[in-house]
């Protein structure tokens, strides 16, 4: 099975840390198609004073060294990348790979009107006119084949902005052979009909293939620092989107929810004491700001989920329910309130999450370290998971928590590839799968969590799991999306625990240690027990 996958315009580091993880955790078959922001890429033997004419910055592109065959390089807007993660005998050689991409490549421009690509002797890539005196360089390779697996790949030119790679570089330093573009030669496609045709190709080359496309329209402010609405009232946002993704059914407002969907509310002596604790420290906690169904459960059991960073979230996912007002800034004493009422209420395990703080140049993410380390010093045999936000994608931001070493590091993926746009606009799934990919390589326990009910199918489920597994996540979360106002996207349909149970079963057999799935699972839900069963040795351990 060839798990494709169009991940639209991703930064070229993300993509990166992805491509890694795959490479180095996963044993399955991949191939991610998108488009980089403006980057300059250069392998190990690059001769960059001859080769780089410009300072990068001052172009606008980044500049990152990778561990690959070729020279300097330029991958932008346009241009259609293309990363074949394969399990391959080292015995074929990297030269055979390579064969294979320029022919997959070939025979897709001669779909398109160019039949005169080909291979140019000595010179890597896909070339137009070889056999006159002006061939043309359309499409570059570079791979690496280590311990029968691959990684990187090609970049096909389709309506790149050939400026880069014709005045600031000397494309993987040849100088006497100029570059195009499909448009270029004089034919007008749009970049999804070139995705279609790769793929085609590529799954009579690799194998029977399993797709899944982010949203083809591409708006620079959906990952935007701010995109939320304007409080209550609000008509129902996103809607469009959904439209867009191919949802359009929705349960009534009217229907009653399956009996399955009705938990248990139970005051107790026991929850009156944690709301008595929580409230003395004045904490928030996420359980009751996004109207958990588990809250009466959980507090009874004497666990909570600690909000920090506020009650206000500078991002508005569709499906979430707390308040979305500019935030104030972060209170100084927060570690230590939390970290006495982990000590109050005699926690093993202590959950932290956060509201999405873009307003905050390191995205909050010291303040969730400061809150860790606290803990620490205060109940020194206290696990510490901690449920966060993408951090923009900062690997700056993301070091800071990966050097508190939480014993869990919880980053929820929420949905499938296709509705990534409509249900969580500000974030995306390429980012999200970089930043759990991140916090494994850095040795830490990683997890994630999906809402189901908001119009994707069981085979995309599927395989947004494997996508976790690959990327060697260790405990997934899964349950029913539960509109909280009708200010929210609606509920596309009620899932019956059997299929929860199945996914339970699919995702381990993936390779998932622990999936926790029920229709009312959410994020922290058995928290402490979901990271012993996983991780019964390594959770806990300082590293």
């Amino acid at each position: 099975m060839l798990r494709t996958r169009w991940l639209g315009r991703v930064p070229y580091r993300e993509a990166l840390a992805l491509q890694h993880a795959l490479f180095d955790h996963g044993r399955e078959q991949h191939l991610l198609l998108l488009e980089h922001p403006h980057v300059f890429t250069y392998g190990p033997r690059a001769e960059l004073d001859k080769n780089l004419k410009c300072d990068p910055a001052a172009v606008g592109a980044d500049f990152v060294e990778v561990k690959r065959g070729g020279d300097i390089t330029y991958h932008g807007p346009g241009q259609l990348v293309g990363y074949p993660i394969l399990n391959l005998d080292n015995r074929i050689g990297a030269s055979q790979h390579v064969c294979v991409i320029e022919q997959i490549l070939i025979d897709t421009l001669a779909r398109i009107g160019l039949p005169n690509a080909g291979r140019l002797p000595d010179y890597p890539g896909v070339w137009l006119d070889v056999d006159s005196d002006r061939p043309r360089k359309i499409a570059a390779i570079g791979v690496r084949l280590a311990n029968g697996r691959t990684m990187h790949g090609f970049a096909l030119n389709v309506n790149t902005d050939l400026t880069f790679m014709r005045e600031h570089i000397v494309p993987c330093g040849i100088g006497d052979r100029p570059v195009t573009s499909i448009r270029e030669e004089g034919i007008d496609i749009d970049l999804r009909t070139v995705v279609d045709l790769i793929v085609e190709r590529a799954a009579e080359s690799w194998g029977p293939v399993e797709r899944q496309d982010v949203a083809w329209i591409h708006r620079p402010e959906d990952l935007s620092s701010f995109s939320r609405g304007e409080g209550p009232g609000e008509p129902v946002r996103l809607l469009r989107r959904l439209d867009a993704a191919g949802v359009n059914e929705a349960v009534a407002l009217t229907d009653r929810k399956p009996d399955w969907l009705r938990p248990k509310v139970q005051l107790g002596e026991e929850v009156l004491r944690v709301k008595s604790t929580l409230r003395s420290l004045d904490l928030v906690t996420v359980c009751e700001e996004a109207g958990c169904p588990n809250l009466s459960e959980c507090w009874k059991d004497g666990t909570a989920t600690f909000m920090v960073l506020g009650e206000r979230c500078t991002r508005a996912c569709g499906f979430c329910l707390v308040d979305t007002r500019k935030p104030l800034a972060p209170a100084l004493d927060e570690p230590d309130r939390v970290a006495s009422a982990v000590a109050a209420m005699g926690l093993e395990h202590a959950v932290l999450t956060m509201v999405a703080r873009d307003d905050l140049d390191d995205g909050g993410f010291a303040h969730v370290a400061k809150c860790v380390e606290a803990i620490r010093v205060r109940v020194p045999g206290a696990r510490v998971e901690t449920l966060v936000s993408d951090a923009k994608g900062e690997k700056s931001s993301l070091d800071i928590l990966f050097a508190a070493r939480p014993d869990v590091f919880n980053h929820n993926i929420e949905t499938v590839a296709r509705l990534q746009r409509a249900v969580r606009p500000s974030a995306g799934y390429a980012r999200s799968l970089g930043v759990l990919a991140r916090a494994k390589a850095a040795g830490l326990v990683t997890k994630s969590g999906l809402v189901l009910g908001m119009g994707e199918t069981p085979e995309e489920v599927d395989g947004c799991l494997a996508d976790l597994a690959s990327v060697g996540v260790s405990i997934v979360t899964i349950g029913q999306y539960l509109r909280p106002t009708t200010n929210h996207l609606p509920v596309s349909r009620w899932i019956h625990p059997d299929e929860f149970a199945r996914w339970k079963q699919v995702g381990e057999s993936l390779g998932i240690a622990h999936v926790e799935s029920s229709p009312l699972t959410r994020s922290s839900y058995h928290a402490r027990q979901s990271a012993e069963e996983a991780v019964p040795v390594s959770i806990g351990v300082r590293r």
